[in-house]
């Protein structure tokens, strides 16, 4: 096959990073066969095994993954361990022989994303067209293929990945290279502080001797309901606080969009207010947990801090 050659059936796809989110999309691609191949690799080969019983191909290399490859998508969860895995004789440079379009999957400053864009133009002599694409649905969202995936870039490489990206979710254009990492800062800024509410909510309505669970049908019935409270309702009704999206990502995507707001002059009361709560979680310990164990924290408040401390440990 002629690499480049990316219409329908013929075209290459590469994957890193098969975690919670990177193995549904994957699998949800190669249930699609919109490629002609799928290729993945892992620094851990034994986590790969579903993917190559759904059909992929194993590369033991990043190298070996960019050489068959003409769109390759990476679901890590900064740049750092993008970068990692560009240079060397092993690296994706080392195997480019064609244009591939590089999509990037994580939540990332814009800044970021722009300057390996710039880094990778020139390295590469073009060949590398970087897309940033960061995902909001959560796991429920990359199993059911309906993530939406908040693009910035350049149409015509869009254009060539999104027959792989359609079988993810729904691939919006948002503008220029950077601007998926600004959508997906704002969207990050709603589900913090929707998080924090119904923590509250839950908190204050169990002290008073509510019945949670009827709360949050009641909730869900009304202008508080969506999609985000259906997704996490039973793990709030249950306390149910092990890892699916973890807590102290929120520390990092929400630092994102403060830098964000300070370069576009804005001033953020609540982005500071919610920054300020995530940073006091993670240093409660309670940053490995789920999202949802901001319900914790906030039942927590009012305990004396050595004895906070002393009950997140014992989870």
């Amino acid at each position: 096959m002629r690499k480049g050659d990316d219409t329908g059936s013929t075209m290459r796809v590469g994957m890193i990073g098969l975690g919670s989110m990177g193995m549904p999309m994957a699998r949800n691609l190669l249930a699609a066969g919109v490629a002609q191949q799928v290729s993945v690799f892992g620094r851990s080969p034994d986590k790969l095994t579903p993917a190559l019983e759904a059909g992929a191909e194993r590369c033991d290399t990043p190298r070996a993954l960019a050489a068959q490859s003409d769109v390759l998508i990476t679901v890590l969860p900064d740049l750092p361990q993008l970068e990692a895995l560009i240079d060397g004789d092993d690296g994706l440079l080392a195997g480019l022989s064609g244009t591939l379009v590089l999509v990037i999957c994580s939540t990332s400053s814009p800044e970021g994303v722009r300057a390996l864009a710039r880094r990778l133009d020139e390295q590469s002599e073009g060949q590398i067209r970087v897309l940033d694409a960061p995902l909001s649905g959560g796991t429920d969202g990359a199993e059911a293929g309906r993530l939406s995936i908040m693009v910035g870039g350049e149409h015509d490489d869009l254009e060539r990945a999104r027959p792989v990206l359609e079988t993810m979710g729904i691939p919006v254009l948002l503008g220029p290279l950077g601007a998926g990492e600004v959508a997906k800062a704002c969207n990050q800024m709603v589900v913090a502080a929707t998080m924090v509410a119904l923590s509250e909510a839950t908190v204050i309505a169990e002290r008073a001797g509510l019945d949670v669970e009827k709360l949050l049908g009641c909730l869900g019935g009304g202008y508080a309901g969506g999609r985000f409270l259906e997704s996490r309702k039973q793990r709030l009704i249950d306390k149910d606080y092990t890892p699916s999206g973890i807590a102290r990502y929120m520390i990092k995507d929400l630092g994102f969009a403060r830098d964000e707001a300070a370069q576009q002059q804005v001033t953020t009361p609540q982005l500071s207010t919610l920054l300020t709560l995530y940073q006091d979680l993670g240093a409660r310990g309670l940053g490995e947990l789920d999202l949802t164990v901001t319900q914790r924290y906030i039942a927590e408040l009012d305990q004396a801090p050595d004895s906070a401390s002393r009950s997140s440990e014992s989870t």
